[in-house]
């Protein structure tokens, strides 16, 4: 992908090397922050994820876990997806196709930075979770399962979560210079419509369909999550005075052994 920014080097320099800590993280995203001028649509995805991985360090911090091991694993092993596929689209690397939609984009003037917030939310939870719980559960051998510890310790964030959602639903509702935004009850409707907590629920179940499942069939699984989460990104980035009616922008379960 064509740089679009002069700084573009130093961010691709900055998503080097992967995280091993939540702290890394959270350095590493800064950093982002720091390089990304207010007209780059990736630097509102990037904020809104840097005020949620405080959260969870802060939770980490204070106890607030039953495994944080796993939950810090889990923590890391996410922010790598998400540097990992801005690190190859700024390369020409390899870089899924739903990351590759919000990229495309960052300089889309017509668009509000809460769409572009939401764009990298889809993309990130709705593709790259399931990979980051199966990757943490082998790890931990600890197979994805309902009413266990790790998954009341992953639903334990969604209050949080939503809260944080709920803020920069209304603090990113500009243009991404930080215009105004005509009435526009559509845009709202859209907004509205991306629900954060039953997106991590379906990451859960589509990380339990992918435990266990040979490689060829887990690539399969994934290429068609990509596609969906493809296709949710482009609604989410219609300019605003042609948004699209509400839809609600969490992938569908799928089957074990979809392709």
């Amino acid at each position: 992908m064509k740089h679009m920014f002069p700084y573009d080097g130093e961010l691709a320099a900055a998503t080097r090397p992967l995280p091993k800590t939540v702290g890394d993280v959270i350095q590493m995203m800064q950093a982002i922050d720091n390089a990304c001028a207010d007209e780059d649509g990736l630097k509102w995805f990037n904020w809104i994820y840097l005020q949620v991985t405080r959260a969870v360090e802060e939770k980490l911090a204070a106890g607030g876990f039953s495994d944080a091991a796993w939950l810090s694993d889990l923590d890391v092993r996410f922010a790598a997806l998400y540097f990992d596929a801005l690190h190859g689209a700024l390369t020409g690397a390899s870089c899924p196709g739903c990351w590759r939609a919000l990229f495309a984009a960052r300089k889309q003037t017509s668009l509000a930075r809460i769409q572009f917030a939401l764009s990298g939310m889809n993309a990130h939870i709705n593709h790259d979770l399931p990979t980051a719980i199966v990757a943490a559960g082998r790890a931990c051998n600890t197979a994805p399962q309902h009413k266990t510890s790790q998954y009341n310790d992953y639903t334990s964030l969604n209050t949080t979560l939503d809260s944080l959602i709920d803020m920069a639903k209304h603090a990113l509702n500009v243009r991404l210079p930080g215009d105004p935004l005509p009435a526009m009850s559509q845009l709202e409707d859209t907004i509205a419509a991306w629900n954060l907590a039953a997106a991590r629920e379906k990451a859960w179940n589509n990380a339990q369909s992918l435990w266990g499942q040979p490689a060829i069939l887990a690539a399969g699984f994934m290429d068609v999550i990509d596609g969906l989460t493809t296709v949710i990104s482009r609604v989410l980035l219609v300019p605003v005075p042609q948004i699209a009616p509400a839809l609600q922008f969490s992938s569908p379960n799928l089957p074990a052994g979809t392709a």
